[in-house]
């Protein structure tokens, strides 16, 4: 390819290009980023691989207690690769199951099971290849697998005699309701809609199934339950515009009450994600604890009187118990700052199991009473002795106002000890979704700047859940224009700390925040010094032609048909005002094809055309988002030496020779 001329006004363009793999051609842009050493930060590569180690000991999974109340079954990768269990009243854990592979993806929920009987352990892995359903026996460890369908699972559910299970697969594209024996026979389908059908549940009578199906952008859906033969199919109740990015669970998982006469469903219908049962033949439903937050988790006791859920206030998650008849909740866990999650009544519903996880700590499994009657007894320990912990940064959080009145929620992450008359370079940090909340859990790359001498802001604009249906709604149609204006609100905030020099911003983020981004740089041009964007999809219109149906159909509900709504399109895409642009951009995601998005790579070469500076860059061995230690760590000390050069180098103009680097 024939490079244009430099236009010798810009300095970005007599630097060294990088080359763009695999297209022979090349991107404008600063020096090389392996040939620039982060500043003032030797210790970079070292606090990476640090952060890197902070995970839970607790895994993805739901923690189970085993049906005689002895013991809680847990993944785990901390402890070693895979099925742990420890006592409920303390001591060291044991493996039961050695490492199950990974099985995680966007339905996946409630994977590890026991049996009702006690003498088997369900889960879901693939180790030998493929995703498939798997047991073990307790007595013996013998491994059996139960499916050999190649498909994604969703969900699973012992029959109450523990001899079949029930499960969702998409072995013929959409998922579908089966059952399986553990007596060898192949799986047997129920359900064959066209549309999603998932998370199905026994009946405790073992003669039905309760299950969600979903419409094709996963927002319209209804709680349904068939016979076990697949036969008389009956609506219990139906839902509609509600979609939570953040858990499959949030789509009304159906949950029937030990006696079997009620399904607990969650729901927006009130305005806030809250629960509610209705009666399983059909009827009016009834809301258990309304409440102005958001409500996720839940669960029956075993005697059915009383319901378990985690509360959202705030980004703080607290655990809650009410009568299933109607009354006040009782707080049972009342973090001061912090996120529990992931509960579970024991046997005799006079304990409860969860996970709980802070900005400094990561997630531990804890029991406390139901009553609340004591202290939680914590069973894990992620960071043993805090060596962590003690280095990493609470934030505080915040509101402020933004351009209509509307408050905005933040968390403020500053260097400790900041020395008097310091000024220090900040940036914006985005969330993905935008459907998804900044809450009170451990930040990794937030963790990482502040360490080199950022104060970050985190701002949950609107679009964000967690603060009801209309501030969830508030920016459709309007991507990159409220929201950002929301984000500029934040910039005015750091104006007034006396730590904080405005002069050198920066602003990141991934996915959504991959999307703000590019927005922020395009429709606020001048304001950050400097900008990356991970994973996101700046071109709207493109996103028609390359992405899942369900994201289309998302958008299509949000922005309207694109015939009638061109221009809503274009207006919410940055890609078509690039000319605007003035801040440097370090554009990346991984090279993988899922989910099938060439946009950061479109939006570099169009930026490379009108001679912006630009730096491009596609991690390997990854999907579109980067995930694997080596490249996380890899691009953490790529993004630190973008920002670094651009927000704390004299000038913030780049200027300066390259260093060699340490890592």
């Amino acid at each position: 390819m024939t490079r244009h001329r430099p236009d010798r006004r810009r300095p970005l363009d007599r630097r060294r290009p990088l080359a763009l793999a695999g297209l022979g051609l090349a991107l404008l842009s600063a020096v090389p980023l392996s040939a620039v050493e982060p500043q003032g930060a030797p210790d970079a590569g070292a606090w990476a691989e640090r952060l890197l180690q902070v995970r839970s000991a607790v895994g993805g999974e739901r923690p189970v207690w085993s049906p005689d109340g002895a013991r809680i079954a847990f993944t785990s990768s901390l402890l070693g690769p895979g099925v742990w269990t420890v006592a409920p009243d303390g001591g060291f854990p044991r493996r039961l199951v050695p490492d199950i592979g990974g099985a995680g993806h966007f339905l996946a929920t409630q994977h590890l099971s026991w049996s009702p009987d006690g003498r088997w352990l369900a889960f879901v892995s693939d180790q030998g290849g493929s995703t498939e359903l798997w047991v073990r026996a307790v007595a013996d460890g013998a491994e059996r697998r139960l499916t050999n369908a190649g498909a994604r699972i969703n969900s699973l559910s012992w029959a109450p005699d523990s001899r079949a299970i029930a499960y969702a697969g998409d072995r013929h594209g959409d998922y579908d309701v089966w059952t399986v024996g553990l007596d060898g026979t192949a799986p047997v389908r129920l359900t064959r809609n066209a549309r999603h059908e998932v998370f199905p549940t026994w009946t405790p009578d073992g003669r039905r199934l309760a299950y969600v199906t979903l419409d094709e952008r996963w927002m319209d859906h209804e709680v349904a339950t068939i016979d076990r033969a697949g036969g008389d199919r009956r609506v219990v109740v139906q839902d509609t515009d509600f979609f939570d990015y953040g858990s499959g669970e949030s789509f009304g998982y159906p949950m029937v009450s030990p006696d079997g006469r009620q399904v607990l469903f969650r729901s927006q219908r009130s305005g806030w994600l809250n629960y509610w049962v209705v009666p399983i033949a059909g009827g009016t439903p009834r809301q258990i604890a309304a409440a102005t937050a958001d409500q996720s988790e839940a669960r029956w006791s075993p005697d059915g009187t009383q319901i378990t859920y985690v509360e959202n206030h705030d980004g703080t998650h607290d655990l809650r118990v009410v009568p299933a008849a109607g009354g006040s909740p009782r707080v049972v866990v009342a973090p001061g700052a912090g996120v529990v999650s992931a509960p579970d009544w024991s046997p005799d519903g006079r304990r409860l199991s969860y996970v709980f996880a802070t900005p400094t700590t990561a997630g531990d499994l804890h029991v406390v009473r139901a009553d609340g009657s004591a202290p939680p007894v914590r069973l894990t320990v992620s960071d043993a002795g805090g060596a962590i912990e003690r280095d990493l940064v609470a934030p505080r959080k915040l509101r402020y106002r933004t351009f209509d009145g509307l408050e905005i929620s933040a968390y403020l992450y500053a260097p400790p000890g900041v020395r008097a008359g310091a000024r220090l370079p900040a940036i914006l940090f985005i969330h993905g979704g935008p459907t998804s909340q900044f809450n009170d859990t451990f930040q990794q790359q937030v963790q990482f700047f502040v360490r080199q001498g950022y104060v970050l802001l985190l701002p949950n604009v609107r679009g964000s859940s967690g603060y009801g249906r209309a501030f969830e709604m508030a920016n459709n149609k309007d991507w990159g224009h409220g929201d950002l204006k929301d984000v500029l609100a934040g910039v005015e905030y750091l104006k007034t700390l006396p730590y904080v020099d405005a002069t050198r911003l920066g602003i990141t983020g991934t996915s959504y925040g991959g999307f703000l981004t590019p927005a922020a740089a395009t429709w606020a041009p001048g304001v950050f010094k400097a900008a990356i964007a991970a994973s996101g999809y700046p071109n709207r219109v493109k996103f028609l032609e390359e992405g899942e149906v369900r994201h289309i159909k998302q958008l299509e509900y949000e922005f309207g048909p694109y015939a009638g709504n061109e221009e809503v399109y274009r207006r919410n895409s940055p890609y078509f005002w690039i000319k605007d642009i003035r801040t440097p951009m370090f554009l990346l995601h991984g090279e993988g094809r899922f989910p099938g998005s060439p946009q950061m790579r479109d939006f570099a070469l169009e930026m490379e055309r009108q001679y912006k500076p630009v730096l491009y860059k596609a991690y390997p061995g990854e999907n579109y988002y980067v995930r694997s230690p080596a490249n996380v760590r890899r691009m953490l000390l790529d993004m630190l030496t973008f920002f670094d050069r651009y927000l704390k180098e004299p000038s913030g103009s780049g200027s300066g020779e390259a260093r060699a680097s340490r890592d």
